[in-house]
């Protein structure tokens, strides 16, 4: 497939799917009073919260009333933005006063000064790569014309902005090689903005492509592809529901006025099209989705064929299907139809009846997680209790070799087209720095391309994997990352971090800011919670409404295990988790708030009765359920993080954090939340809200940004743990 490159992960919930659902059937009873919350001052603290309005506004949810006295804060206004800056003076008054703080920082910021490369990637016969050289706010990318030569600078995101909140979100070369569509979006949103370069003189053409959502750039011909919306209203775009997405023809040279409408269904405001096109141009695929479990529909139309219109392959929404290539007139499909742990199909979109789909690879007892065809062959990465796997299949799907990886850990790559030899991949894992291989196809040959080196002794740790007993009986995985020889004896500050939904894998990974927490003796503890990807989609469907209690269930679970193990003990436990972990952790926190001395939600989905009536949230209701819906809103009500908080708990010691540009998860959940915290929690730790600005939902935050955050946060968690890393040094 003609695939946009990836430059950024977007941190947190799936968004480029979606689900209809029906207007809630709440009624406000009354908006006409007001009250304040009073200034609350904690007794260790001695924090002052700024003074919250609290408003009288309550829903009707089939005879059940809610009150939502925060529902003021939903408004981006000024009065919000007021409430924002007290809010943050409070916090970072409290973070300034940290007496370690700054060493953090400054250690942080010496380990994060090493050059990091993205794995090489070929168009038009040249050799693309993307390098920080530190501490740039912005990966920059480069141009080779051979593996050996003097690469070049090609673009440099970081002349977008001054303060780097400018970020590279797509990125896709013609394919001659010609041009080069990219997109770009400001302060962390998930609004885009395509425009196209010449790659011979790197000139940036005229045209402007803008209001792109859930979309990647995919060629044909002499113009490409793309998904919008229509724009916003003005004044709340970034909160705005997201309805009806279209996907449009752009020609180079031409105003995006007279971009060619491809498709769109009026009938049905909340699906999303994704339209990519094969390798070859032959076919214009479109995934179409009702929500962000993953399930989608399948079109296609035959770009051959002057008279060929978008067709369905398959017109249901009840699995997965992803076309990988196609070889001539058929395609080569992933899906998990009538099987959970996926297999490789070939169709024929002109008889897409199942019965005659031909089966290329079967199903096996591991996930099969991605696949690429590179050099004839037909490359698969599977996992294997979180772990990757490479096998290799000849385009009959007869099995030829496995690529020797270096332990167990993660792979990415192997991208290419099928007439090239050779392809790139990169392997880490929880101490092992992101390394590049080469992969030369016909002769199954790996050698190492680039090393990456970091000023952290890694060989000081090591990594174990447990399994663990759920409260149901399941058996969860969990890996555990701390200092070799450590000393089981219930006092070792301990993060436990996890995001259990959306289908979403948690697999082993290097992260330089976690290398402070370890060298510091704590141990980092990650577990797959069902809800993940990790052993296919019944692991999936069993952390979906209306089971998502067991996700919450296994988190816990972790907790007391690692206590009972006598890793840590609660006064020394942390609990993290972004998007959809930011709920997992506000689940944690109101359900077992014993069970852990801090809690940070990140980003997170807090109010469970309204999170789909902002953006894309419409998207995520396969995978929560809704509060349109008397028995979803049931099982919603017991859970929502905003809703179970309780007058007179002390909770852990908590640090809400979200961004003022989040259009993903907006942040009136984290507003709203933390109203409630401050207002109802016990007195003894403190309940604070660190709001970034010019930040979104994650992806491409400055690298400036991203390690005072790292700072902030590891200096919250020692400050309220008793634990000073840097007494004796």
């Amino acid at each position: 497939m003609r695939k946009t490159t990836a430059i950024l992960l977007a941190g947190g919930l799936t968004a480029v799917s979606a689900c209809k659902s029906t207007q809630n059937d709440t009624t406000a009873t009354g908006m006409t009073t007001e009250t304040t919350v009073a200034a609350t001052a904690t007794a260790e603290s001695n924090l002052n919260y700024p003074n919250t309005k609290k408003v009288d506004h309550v829903d009707n949810y089939f005879g059940t009333q809610v009150a939502d006295p925060y529902r003021w804060l939903e408004t981006h206004n000024q009065e919000v933005d007021q409430w924002i800056e007290a809010q943050n003076q409070v916090t970072f008054n409290y973070l300034d006063d940290i007496e370690f703080r700054d060493k953090i920082k400054s250690r942080l910021t010496e380990i994060w000064n090493y050059p990091k490369y993205g794995a090489p990637f070929k168009e038009g016969g040249k050799y693309y790569f993307f390098k920080n050289d530190g501490l740039q706010n912005q990966s920059v990318l480069y141009v080779q014309e051979t593996l050996e030569a003097e690469p070049k600078v090609f673009f440099d995101p970081n002349k977008l902005s001054n303060d780097g909140t400018v970020a590279l979100t797509a990125l896709q070369f013609s394919k001659d090689g010609k041009y080069v569509a990219y997109g770009t979006s400001s302060g962390g949103s998930d609004w885009n903005t395509y425009q196209v370069m010449d790659a011979a003189t790197g000139k940036t053409l005229d045209d402007k492509i803008e209001w792109v959502k859930f979309s990647g750039p995919s060629w044909h011909k002499d113009g490409f592809y793309y998904s919008r919306y229509d724009a916003p209203t003005e004044g709340n775009k970034l909160a705005n529901k997201n309805e009806y997405h279209k996907v449009y023809y752009h020609k180079i040279g031409t105003p995006q006025s007279q971009d060619q409408l491809v498709y769109e269904d009026k009938t049905k405001p909340l699906r999303n099209f994704y339209g990519q096109t094969t390798d070859d141009e032959r076919f214009l695929i479109l995934n179409v989705s009702e929500g962000a479990s993953g399930a989608n529909a399948l079109y296609y139309k035959d770009l051959a064929d002057p008279k060929s219109t978008i067709k369905p392959i398959v017109d249901s929404f009840e699995n997965e299907y992803n076309v990988v290539d196609n070889f001539g007139d058929k395609l080569l499909v992933m899906t998990n139809k009538n099987a959970p742990r996926y297999r490789l199909v070939m169709i024929d979109p002109k008889k897409p009846q199942e019965a005659n789909w031909k089966v290329v690879v079967p199903e096996s007892q591991n996930v099969m997680q991605g696949v690429s065809t590179v050099g004839g062959r037909i490359i698969a990465t599977y996992m294997k209790d979180a772990t990757s796997q490479v096998v290799l299949y000849d385009q009959n799907g007869k099995q030829l070799n496995t690529v020797e990886l270096p332990t167990l850990g993660t792979v990415s790559g192997f991208g290419g087209d099928q007439k090239d030899k050779e392809t790139f991949f990169t392997f880490t894992s929880f101490t092992y720095p992101p390394t590049i291989y080469r992969y030369d196809v016909p002769n199954n040959k790996v050698t190492q391309f680039r090393k990456t080196e970091v000023n952290v002794d890694t060989d000081a740790f090591e990594t174990k994997q447990v399994f663990y007993t759920s409260k149901d009986g399941t058996k969860v995985p969990m890996f555990i990352v701390h200092k070799k020889g450590l000393k089981l004896d219930g006092t070792n500050p301990t993060y436990l971090y996890a995001y259990g939904g959306f289908n979403i894998s948690m697999t082993p990974g290097f992260s330089i800011a976690n290398m402070l927490w370890l060298e510091n003796g704590g141990v980092y503890a990650m577990p797959n919670l069902r809800g993940g990807g990790e052993y296919g989609e019944d692991w999936h469907k069993a952390g979906m409404t209306p089971n998502k209690q067991n996700v919450f269930d296994d988190f816990i679970a972790a907790a007391e295990y690692l206590i009972d193990q006598k890793y840590t003990s609660s006064e020394k436990l942390a609990v993290a988790g972004g998007s959809n972990g930011g709920l997992l952790v506000g689940a944690f926190m109101t359900q077992r708030p014993e069970l852990a001395k801090v809690a940070l939600p990140a980003v997170g989905v807090m109010d469970m009765l309204r999170f789909h009536k902002f953006t894309i949230g419409w998207a995520w209701v396969p995978e929560y359920g809704s509060s349109d819906d008397e028995a979803q809103f049931k099982n919603l009500h017991t859970f929502s993080p905003l809703h179970n908080i309780k007058e007179g708990v002390r909770y852990p010691a908590t640090m809400v954090k979200t961004a003022d540009h989040d259009d993903r998860v907006v942040p009136a959940h984290s507003f709203k939340f933390i109203s409630e915290l401050q207002d109802k929690g016990a007195p003894g730790n403190p309940y604070l809200i660190r709001v970034d600005v010019r930040a979104g939902h994650g992806a491409g935050k400055p690298t400036s940004l991203v390690i005072q955050e790292w700072a902030d946060t590891w200096a919250f968690v020692y400050k309220n743990m008793g634990v000073n890393p840097y007494l004796n040094q």
